[in-house]
C-alpha cells in the first residue's frame, strides 16, 4: 500500500511534509510532495515500491505533458495490457519514462479521461489527479473500496488523504467528533461509509469519483462509476446456464486469472493461510503459478478453541509451501492494544484486527506483498447458509414460511431479551452465552423463506 494526501485551497509546503510523515507507515521507500502555489493545490504520496522500483515510479507524478499531475496507491493488475491500447491508439507516439502502473495509469487519464480509464482498470485503488489545464481536482475508490480515501471541507480548506492521521497531521485541520458517526460505531463496531468520525469529513463510496473545481465549499457530489446492486440485477436476469462441472470449470478460470494478475510484484510475495477455505484456495491457485514454494503465514492461539494452525500446517504440507507460524499469547496480543487507536485512525471493534496486525507485522520479516482469503465470504454470500439449505431444502415449503413468520415475529429486540434469560441461566452451568441472538433469528427466517 501506499499513501496519498492533498489540499485545496492553501499553500504551506510544511504541512504537506507533516501530512506524509504521518502516511510513512504506509510508504516507507519514498516520498514526495508537488505543489502550485498559484492555484492554492498541494499534493503529497508515500511510496511502498511493488512495480518498478526505480525512480521513474516516484509520484507525485506528472504526465507527458505536465498538464496532469497523479498521487495513487494501489495496484492495475491489467495496466500492461492498457498499455498495449495506449501504444496501438492515440498514444502511439508516447515515451515511457519506466513501467509503473502509475504511469499507465496516468496516461490514460489525459488520452480517454478519468472514468473511461478506470472503467477499463482491473485493480484495487485510490487517487487524486490534479488537471492543470481544466483546474480541477478528481478523486477516485476502486469498484468494491478495497483502498480507503477521506475527504471533505475543514476550516475553509478541501483536505483528502488515505488516512485519518494524515488530515489532523495538518495545522489547519480542526477535527470535530461527528456524534452521529459515534451512534454508528455504537451500534455497528464501525463506522459505515460515507460517514467518519470527523464532522464534514467523508469516505469516498467505492465504486465512485467526485471533482472539486472550486474554492466555494459547495458539497463535493460522488458520482458512481460502477454499481454491485446492478451487476447483481444483471447477474440475475442471465443466469449461468452451465453444468455444476462446467460451473466449476468457468470459477477456478477466473480466480485463476485474479491471483496470476496479483502475481505480478518486483518485490517477495507470499500468502496469508489460516487452512479455511477461502485463504487455502488462494494459496493453492498462487503455488499452481509459481515455480519455487510460497511463502505462507499463520497465526497460531494457545486456546485450542481459537487455534487454526494445525489446520494451515496440513494445507500447507500438501501444497509445499515454506510455511511459517507465529503463536500470540495473551501477553503479546495486550501490549500491542494500546497501538490500534493510532492504527486505524477511527474507532473500528472487529476482534480480527489483533491477530491481523500481528500477522502482517510477521510477514513482513520476509515478504512485501501478501495475498489473503478476505472477502471470500462477502463474494459467496457466506458458507453457512449454503450448507443449512441443502437441509431445510428436504422440508415443504408450506412449514418453512411458517416457521420464517414465527420467527420473524419478535423484533430483534425481543429476542435479544429472551436470549439475555437464556444466557443467565447457561452462566450457572458453565455454557456459553447465546449472542446476537435478534439478528440470528431474522436471518435464520430469511432463510426459510428462500426459495432458492
Amino acid at each position: 500500500m501506499c499513501g496519498i494526501a492533498g489540499v485545496f485551497g492553501r499553500q504551506d509546503e510544511g504541512a504537506l511534509h507533516l501530512m506524509a510523515a504521518a502516511l510513512r507507515h504506509r510508504g516507507p521507500d519514498d516520498s514526495g510532495i508537488w505543489m502550485d502555489s498559484d492555484e492554492g493545490i498541494g499534493l503529497a504520496h508515500t511510496r511502498l515500491a511493488i512495480q518498478d522500483l526505480s525512480s521513474a515510479g516516484h509520484q507525485p507524478m506528472l504526465s507527458s505533458s505536465q498538464q496532469m499531475v497523479l498521487v495513487f496507491n494501489g495496484e492495475i493488475y491489467n495496466h500492461l495490457e492498457l498499455r498495449e491500447k495506449i501504444a496501438h491508439g492515440e498514444g502511439g507516439a508516447l515515451r515511457w519514462r519506466g513501467h509503473s502502473d502509475t504511469e499507465t495509469l496516468l496516461a490514460g487519464f489525459e488520452i480517454w479521461g478519468v472514468e473511461k480509464t478506470i472503467r477499463h482498470c482491473v485493480g484495487m485503488f485510490s487517487f487524486g489527479v490534479w488537471n492543470r489545464r481544466e483546474r480541477t481536482l478528481t478523486l477516485g475508490r476502486d469498484r468494491l473500496g478495497e483502498k480507503p480515501l477521506y475527504y471533505g471541507w475543514n476550516s475553509g480548506v478541501f483536505f483528502f488523504a488515505s488516512d485519518l492521521q494524515a488530515l489532523k497531521a495538518h495545522p489547519a485541520f480542526s477535527p470535530e467528533t461527528d456524534k452521529s458517526a459515534l451512534a454508528d460505531y455504537l451500534r455497528y463496531g464501525y463506522i459505515p461509509a460515507p460517514q467518519s468520525i470527523y464532522s464534514g469529513i467523508h469516505k469516498l463510496l467505492p465504486g465512485s469519483t467526485v471533482t472539486i473545481s472550486s474554492l466555494s465549499q459547495e458539497p463535493a457530489i460522488p458520482q458512481r462509476y460502477w454499481s454491485l446492486a446492478e451487476v447483481a440485477v444483471s447477474g440475475r436476469r442471465s443466469p449461468f446456464s452451465g453444468s455444476e462441472s462446467e460451473a466449476l470449470t468457468c470459477l477456478e478460470g477466473y480466480l485463476s486469472a485474479a491471483v496470476r494478475g496479483q502475481k505480478i510484484s518486483d518485490v517477495p510475495l507470499g500468502a496469508f493461510l489460516s487452512g479455511g477455505i477461502d485463504s487455502s484456495l488462494i494459496t493453492a491457485l498462487l503455488q499452481a503459478n509459481s515455480t519455487q514454494p510460497v511463502h505462507t503465514f499463520t497465526i497460531g492461539f494457545e486456546e485450542e478453541s481459537h487455534n487454526e494452525a494445525d489446520q494451515a500446517r496440513a494445507v500447507a504440507k500438501v501444497l509445499g509451501t515454506s510455511h511459517n507460524e507465529l503463536f500470540l499469547t495473551h501477553s503479546n496480543v495486550c501490549d500491542f492494544i494500546p497501538s490500534l487507536a493510532s492504527i486505524h485512525g477511527e474507532p473500528f471493534c472487529d476482534p480480527s484486527q489483533l491477530p491481523t496486525l500481528l500477522l502482517s507485522r510477521f510477514a513482513r520479516q520476509s515478504v512485501t506483498v501478501s495475498l489473503s482469503g478476505d472477502g471470500g465470504d462477502e463474494l459467496f454470500c457466506g458458507y453457512e447458509r449454503y450448507r443449512m439449505f441443502s437441509q431445510i431444502s428436504k422440508f415443504p415449503s408450506a412449514i418453512r414460511g411458517a416457521i420464517s413468520v414465527l420467527l420473524a415475529s419478535p423484533s430483534t429486540n425481543n429476542w435479544d431479551r429472551m436470549a439475555g434469560v437464556i444466557n443467565h441461566g447457561l452462566a450457572r452451568i458453565g455454557r456459553k452465552r447465546v449472542t446476537m441472538a435478534g439478528d440470528k433469528a431474522h436471518k435464520i427466517a430469511g432463510i426459510l423463506g428462500s426459495r432458492d
